[in-house]
Parts: C-alpha cells; structure tokens; sequence
C-alpha cells in the first residue's frame, strides 16, 4: 500500500463505489490506512487523473481527501482540516441524496473521525501563532458534524435495517469529545435528549454506547448528579472490554470519587491493577477521618487530580470526612451525650486552624441535616444528643443506593462498603470483597441532658490523653 500509484488507488476506490462498499471506500479516505504512506498519491496534476478514472460525485470527495493529504505531508494542519471540512460538507450532500440507503455510514465514521483530529492539530498550530480565541476550529469541526448529524436523525421513512439513523450516537460521542476539549458542556443536553428519544438507544453497537455512558456520566458529575453518574459511569466500566485497560483506567478516574461521595471506598487491588495508586492516601484519609491526611494526598497529587477534573468533586470528601472523624470521637466517649468541645478538639489536632465552638457546631449542624449524624445539638448545653440506635447511618444507605434495580451488583464487589468501621466478617462473607459498616449502639436508655456531665477541663484532658493516642487505632 505504501508504495501504491496514483492510477491504482483510483481504480480500487471507483470499483468499491460501485459496489456499494462502504468499509472498503472509508478505508480509502482514511487517514489511518496505508496507502498514506505512498508520495505518489500527490503527483503534480492528480486533479486530471481523478476527473479521468473516477465517476461523480465520488470524484470530489478524492479530490479533496488527496489535496489533505498533500496538506498533511507538508505539515500545514490549518490547510489540512480546511480541506477535510470540504470533504465533510461535500459528502453531507452526497449523503442526504441517497434515500433508504445507510450503506455510506462508514465513511461517515471515518471522515468525521478525521476532521476533529485535524482540528485539534489546526487549534495547536494556532496556538503557536497566539491565537487570542482556543478551540476555534473544534467549534468550526462541530458545525459540520452538527449537519451530518441532521441528516441522520431526519432519516425517519426508512426502514430499520437501512435507516442512518444508525449513525446517531457515533456523531454524538464525536462531538461531546469537542464539546469537553472546548468546555461547552451546556451543548450535549439536545445531544442527550436525541439519543434518550432514539427507538435505537439500546440497539447501538456496543463500543458506542460505553463511550456515550462515559460522557454523559462525566456531566453528570459536574451537574452534582452523582447518583446518575454512578450509574453511567459502573456501566461503562462493566462493559469496556477486558483488554481496553486505559479505558477502563480513564473511566476510573471519575468512578472512584463518585463512589466515595456515595460511600463506597475502593480497595487497594484496584487501585494497584489500574495504576491509580495517587488515590491510595486520599481513600485512607478518608476511612481514618484524618483531615490532615487528606489534606496533604490532596496537594501531593493536585496536579493529577485538577488534570483530570476531579480536584473539586475530592473536596466534597472532606464533609465525608469530618462524619468520620465525629464517629471516631463519639465511639471515644461512650455517651450518647458528646460535648462539642471534644469536636472541636479532634479537629484542633487535625490540623484545622482558626477554628471555634460556633464553627464547630456549624459543621455537626451540617452533617446532622445531611442525615450524616442523626441525632441534634443542645445548645444550652453545648453538646451533641445523638441517636442510641444507628448514630451514624451508613452513606450508602444515606444516598439510597439500590443495588438491585440502580446498579447491578457486581460492580461494587470492587469496592469497600463503609468508611471507618472494621469489616464484621460474617457481612464480608455474604457480600464477597463489601465490608459491613458496624454500627456503634449505646446500651443507656436515658437522654437526660443531667447525666454525665464533664468538667470542661476534665475533658480536655481526656482529649488529649485518650482520643490522640487512640485516634489511629480505631
């Protein structure tokens, strides 16, 4: 292929045409095909010979596939994708023409493939110049997608087998690729409801709907749906094949901090097998409630983190945090009558600056309306009331994750269920690699505020001597 002539290629690519061949043509007007690699494509005057040896409306698309060639063996990346653009308009035409007919869908797939490649090297060329506006040419990629689009979802009289609307969710994951790159994620809610609406949208090939579910559970992230992402996300995972690891590792990415917001922390096999070990210390900070742990995994690998665009959502773990941090101390105190000094002690120690009582309460307050702590604050008393049967309700129960119907089950057997407790191993064995979170219940029956009552200096001391010392054995 490499060394293909001019008159070899043209005749090949005319007789696929006729055959109606749509994988053999797109390989022709691939640029991932090695007939890329042959410099006698682009002789002077090839214009001629394509006129010659090949039929319209085929000729123009060659015509212009072999000028971005040409484009592309001298490096000029703004010439090139003005060419592609041609070729993607140019065959937008051509296939609106063919009525009942999807045979063309593959050289859809690969002519759009190749346009948004050409304009992310037109928007880096331009960046080189300085450029005032990033992105300009992804957005010029996503108007011409956007008409290919159209034409296939206005394909509604043909018959199911030869409709192009088959070619619908391909468009849609190749333009939410720009629309991330460009950060104009408002862009994808049409996309979403065209495909939500498709009688198709089960039907798509595989590959297409883990890449769709990727993106959608990505903004669903941003929209703080984590519910909805979860469950976008876990299918995209339990469907990538096997062998894609760098997709099931980019995939991770973004699983992993939702499934810990919702109260599920990975285990350390997981992250070792998908090389994701920058979240080892920032899951043992938040199993251990230790604030200053997190904190320091969260500047160590910040780069990574904003990178990637979980900075933010890992920032929500710290109310996660503090929920454990609060247990730890309460399970401490054995009362079911907590003075918010001893709070505000933990958090001291933690490394928390500039921190008083009134925030202290501010923080319980928060955690008690998020059902994070059930139980409420005496303020005349300044202390915590907490409840004497299940203080601390598991997050996975808080969120209302349903394993059954939401999300099927084996895709938590990765993850541990709790965040500090010790795994009670008859639940371990029941639910494979989940660990039960214990729930610390308080034999007392009384919620006399009267009872146990603490010299304030006495507590402290019991801070200091007991719950520092402590604190990392729990």
């Amino acid at each position: 292929m490499a060394t293909m002539n001019l008159n070899q290629y043209l005749r090949e690519i005319q007789s696929s045409w006729e055959s109606r061949s749509g994988t053999e043509v797109s390989e022709f007007l691939s640029f991932n095909h090695p007939h890329v690699m042959s410099t006698k494509l682009t002789a002077e005057g090839f214009e001629k010979s394509v006129e010659r040896l090949v039929e319209s409306p085929l000729d123009e698309l060659v015509i212009l596939h072999l000028r971005c060639l040409n484009c592309v063996n001298q490096q000029k990346y703004l010439e090139a994708y003005s060419e592609q653009s041609a070729l993607v308009q140019a065959f937008t035409k051509l296939f609106q023409t063919q009525k009942e007919d999807n045979w063309a869908l593959f050289i859809m797939y690969v002519i759009s493939l190749d346009l948004r490649m050409f304009a992310i090297k037109a928007d880096k060329e331009l960046a080189k110049k300085g450029a005032d506006k990033p992105g300009q040419t992804l957005e010029k990629a996503a108007e011409c997608l956007m008409g290919l689009f159209r034409v296939c979802a206005a394909d509604n009289r043909s018959s199911d087998e030869d409709t192009k609307r088959w070619g619908m969710l391909y468009l849609v994951n190749q333009l939410f690729k720009i629309y991330f790159r460009i950060n104009k994620l408002h862009l994808c809610k049409a996309l979403i409801r065209a495909i939500d609406a498709s009688q198709f949208k089960d039907h798509f090939s595989l590959s297409q709907q883990v890449t769709y579910r990727y993106y959608v559970g990505r903004k669903a992230i941003f929209e703080s749906d984590f519910k909805s992402a979860e469950k976008f996300l876990t299918y995209a995972f339990e469907r990538c094949h096997r062998e894609c690891r760098n997709n099931k590792r980019l995939i991770l990415i973004y699983l992993i901090p939702v499934k810990m917001l919702l109260g599920h922390l990975p285990t350390p096999h997981l992250l070792r097998k998908y090389d994701l070990l920058q979240f080892s210390e920032v899951v043992q900070a938040v199993r251990e409630g230790n604030l200053r742990r997190l904190n320091n995994a969260l500047l160590q690998h910040d780069a990574f983190f904003i990178r990637c665009g979980v900075y933010l959502i890992l920032e929500k773990l710290k109310v996660t945090t503090y929920r454990n941090l609060f247990k730890k101390v309460t399970l401490l105190m054995k009362t079911h009558q907590i003075p918010i000094e001893a709070y505000l002690e933990a958090l001291k120690f933690m490394g928390v600056e500039d921190i008083d009582l009134d925030e202290t309460q501010c923080i319980i307050a928060n955690l008690i309306f998020e059902n994070k702590i059930k139980g409420y604050i005496s303020n005349s008393h300044n202390k915590l009331v907490i409840s004497k049967q299940n203080p601390f309700p598991p997050l996975a129960a808080i969120m209302k994750v349903c394993r059954g119907k939401e999300i099927s089950v084996s895709s938590f057997n990765l993850f541990t269920l709790g965040c500090v407790d010790r795994p009670n191993p008859a639940a371990s064995q029941a639910s494979g690699n989940f660990a039960g979170e214990a729930v610390a219940r308080q034999t007392s029956t009384c919620f006399s505020l009267k009872n146990n009552e603490v010299d304030r200096k006495e507590l402290i001391n019991r801070i200091k001597n007991e719950f520092l010392t402590k604190l990392a054995t729990i």
